[in-house]
């Protein structure tokens, strides 16, 4: 047990106690690399992941055929719809003779989904159940990404049916491309030759990765309610894309020797099966959604908790540092700032920063630059933007009507000297604007 303690607090030390600035940079990425499985694995430990994945089971199992049912009426209308069963099948791959048996079962369950039988309402409450489940996928991303807004009612539901009746034809389409090509007499002419037949065999070997990597590189850039960069996408969607496949096999052979639960469950066993293998799918996806994140915001990289604390002097100091930033990029016709890029800029968490810009928005000091409510522009002319009131902003951030100063039962002594304090702060600031902390040139 010493032994092991010694070997973690080594590797601690080796990982964390270092300054990654310092080293090589093929060091420095081999570092960065074990901070991110080691935050990884405590976010997994800490088990938030696993319940969104749980959670997302049920919200498959309810969603699955209609989302299915709208995919196939949409890919009928473009000759596509018989691929939808072979794409099944692979998918459910893992569960062996189960997999071949929940996919007929699927596949005769969306047959027997009619607009005719259903009726508007019935087609409605269908499109509804669809767009509920992308919507549950989005939240568990957000989570992952710390944002805490969510998509415009109207914004979510156009880009819910976007990718319910676009996204299947695109994927269609690509997979039978791929496949017409590969049937070619060009390229079955070059098979007979040895060296580009190995090759072409070894990427028909590798096209699912490939696959499997692009559809968690799309998601991972298009689901969460933020700006995801391409290349942190890729690193997750690499990693979560090869742990997708060798779970897969690791599944299967599972599955084949598990007669076991097959005579204990009986005829509930392929459900038993099915809902393990949505919440495994599940969750990697969420790791690899979590690798971008940290891959991507290196000044989440620590071992503090996930909220971030700040002290009242760090949240006043903030403050009117974000008030002059904000304002410097509006007077010499800077693009504005955003949210991310401010974190990015001040190397604090993007979690310690929303506060503070929501509470300056709520109080008219800042606002939104456009509709797509990302940059931020001084809501005043920096000469009226007074610093006395930017403080009294933030020192009442956590405040409500159940929460506040009223609700203190009165002391004259402490009452008098909280006053003085006050009117200090008041007198040393005076009439002083941001407009005085702007460059004079």
């Amino acid at each position: 047990m010493k032994k092991v303690q010694k070997l973690g607090a080594a590797l601690r030390c080796a990982v964390w106690d270092v300054d990654i600035n310092s080293l090589p940079p093929w060091k420095a990425r081999l570092v960065g690399g074990m901070r991110i499985m080691h935050l990884v694995i405590r976010d997994l430990l800490e088990g938030q992941l696993s319940l969104r994945s749980m959670s997302l089971v049920y919200t498959t199992l309810l969603s699955l055929v209609p989302l299915i049912a709208l995919s196939f009426s949409v890919l009928k209308a473009f000759g596509l719809h018989n691929q939808v069963e072979p794409i099944l099948l692979n998918m459910l791959a893992p569960l062996g003779e189960k997999g071949v048996e929940i996919t007929q079962r699927i596949i005769e369950f969306v047959e027997n989904v009619k607009a005719g039988v259903l009726g508007s309402l019935g087609l409605a409450l269908l499109i509804f159940t669809v767009v509920s489940m992308i919507q549950k996928i989005e939240r568990a991303f957000n989570y992952t990404w710390r944002v805490t807004k969510h998509r415009p009612f109207g914004q979510r539901f156009g880009n819910y049916l976007s990718v319910i009746l676009i996204g299947p034809v695109l994927v269609f389409t690509a997979i039978g491309i791929t496949a017409t090509i590969s049937n070619t007499a060009a390229v079955q002419q070059l098979m007979t030759i040895k060296a580009f037949g190995a090759a072409i065999h070894l990427g028909t070997r590798l096209l699912p990765y490939l696959l499997v990597i692009i559809a968690f590189t799309v998601i991972y850039i298009f689901v969460p309610n933020t700006r995801v960069k391409a290349g942190s996408a890729f690193v997750g969607a690499l990693v979560a894309g090869a742990l997708w496949q060798t779970t897969g096999w690791g599944f299967a052979s599972f599955v084949a020797t598990s007669g076991k639960y097959t005579a204990i469950y009986s005829a509930l066993a392929s459900l038993i099966l099915f809902m393990i293998w949505i919440q495994l799918s599940w969750l990697i996806l969420l790791i690899g959604a979590s690798i971008a994140f940290y891959h991507q915001h290196p000044e989440y990289r620590s071992l503090e908790h996930r909220q971030p604390h700040l002290s009242n002097r760090l949240k006043e100091k903030l403050a009117l540092l974000i008030m002059t930033l904000i304002t410097r990029n509006f007077y010499e016709k800077r693009p504005p700032w955003t949210v991310e890029a401010l974190a990015q800029y001040l190397g604090l968490p993007v979690d310690a920063i929303t506060p503070l810009t929501e509470r300056l928005i709520e109080a008219e000091l800042i606002a939104h630059a456009d509709k797509s409510r990302t940059g931020l522009l001084p809501a005043q002319p920096p000469e009226k933007l007074k610093l006395r009131d930017i403080i009294a902003v933030v020192r009442t951030i956590g405040e409500n009507s159940y929460l506040n100063l009223r609700r203190l039962p009165p002391d004259p002594q402490v009452d008098n000297a909280f006053a003085n304090l006050e009117q200090s702060m008041q007198n040393s600031l005076h009439e002083q604007t941001i407009k005085q902390l702007l460059p004079t040139d």
